[in-house]
């Protein structure tokens, strides 16, 4: 019995995955060797002070703390221990200043000398969580450009509406579009337009440096810019700065009826998010005054504000 006892243990001590075992009260009967190894490293509890922890009580501490992941694992495993779940699982980050770390966390029943007890897993799956942030980012991200693609951008305006929304803030949009890019084309071929598209992208992303703004490729020639907590004269400011900055490019385009270079439109619409609008409502808004910016001759801004009252008033901004 002694052998089969200290071979089970040896087992469980090879297991790289943290193991831990606690009874119906949340109190720790057994921790691996993977367990204390990592709770050494992290400055918690060395292997001989785990048991008779109560394991329930670390989670309620680290809720109370606001570790929302802490306050789920307490109600998953007390779930398990009422028999509300057959088991149990939660993936979370467990960050420190020198690497981002994630773990899954499972627990299940089990019997033995009719008492219950309950095994908890941590299982680290750092590589295979880096590898999916991997690939979403790449799905986020515009091939040519680098930047963010049409669809990150539908999913950041959304989220930026909602923030907005919640925090009783204005949120600006403007929509951008390269005047006359089909003769730039045409000119000097697909090479360099596609070397313009990249010189713009990064011009936008430069300004995007700040939080709550997001700057994609909206398709085509068509840019898009984000601005949270910004009003149209702030937001304005900052179109002005990429009209600067754009000029300064001086990106040859002889095809262009209107200058010898590169040039742009742009659409800026402000609003105050309510339940009367909605973020596609800020985005046709934008659409509609690039349009506008377009029929007035191009290489201008056309601006739209929104009041809190959900009322609009446009400006026109050569």
């Amino acid at each position: 019995m002694e052998k089969s006892a200290e071979f089970l243990r040896l087992v469980l001590n090879s297991i790289e995955e943290h193991i831990a075992v606690i009874d119906v009260s949340g109190v720790i009967c057994f921790v691996n060797q993977s367990w204390s190894s990592y709770g050494d490293q992290n400055q918690c509890l060395s292997n001989d002070k785990w048991t008779a922890i109560n394991y329930l009580s670390i989670c309620d501490q680290a809720s109370l703390t606001g570790d929302e992941f802490g306050r789920q694992a307490g109600t998953g495993i007390r779930q398990v221990i009422s028999g509300q779940t057959a088991s149990y699982s939660l993936e979370y980050p467990c960050h420190s200043d020198e690497e981002h770390r994630w773990f899954i966390m499972h627990v299940s029943p089990f019997e033995f000398d009719n008492a219950k007890y309950y095994v908890i897993t941590h299982q680290d799956v750092t590589e295979r969580k880096l590898a999916e942030l991997a690939v979403e980012k790449l799905a986020r991200l515009d091939g040519l450009t680098d930047i963010y693609n049409r669809r990150a951008f539908d999913e950041f305006l959304q989220q930026e509406w909602e923030l907005s929304s919640t925090l009783q803030q204005p949120i600006s949009l403007a929509v951008i579009d390269l005047d006359y890019f089909k003769q730039l084309n045409d000119c000097y071929g697909h090479l360099a337009g596609d070397d313009c598209l990249k010189q713009i992208a990064q011009l936008l992303k430069g300004l995007s440096d700040s939080p709550r703004r997001w700057c994609a490729r909206y398709g085509g020639e068509e840019f898009a810019l984000i601005m949270g907590n910004l009003d149209a004269v702030k937001a304005r400011q900052v179109c002005e700065e990429f009209f600067e900055q754009i000029l300064h490019l001086n990106i040859p385009n002889i095809g262009s009826p209107i200058a010898s270079f590169m040039t742009a439109s742009i659409g800026l619409a402000e609003a105050w998010p309510t339940n009367k609008t909605s973020a596609t409502d800020l985005l046709n808004k934008a659409d509609n005054l690039l349009y506008m910016a377009k029929e007035q001759g191009r290489n201008r801004i056309e601006v739209s504000r929104q009041s809190p009252n959900s009322e609009w008033s446009q400006l026109s901004v050569i």
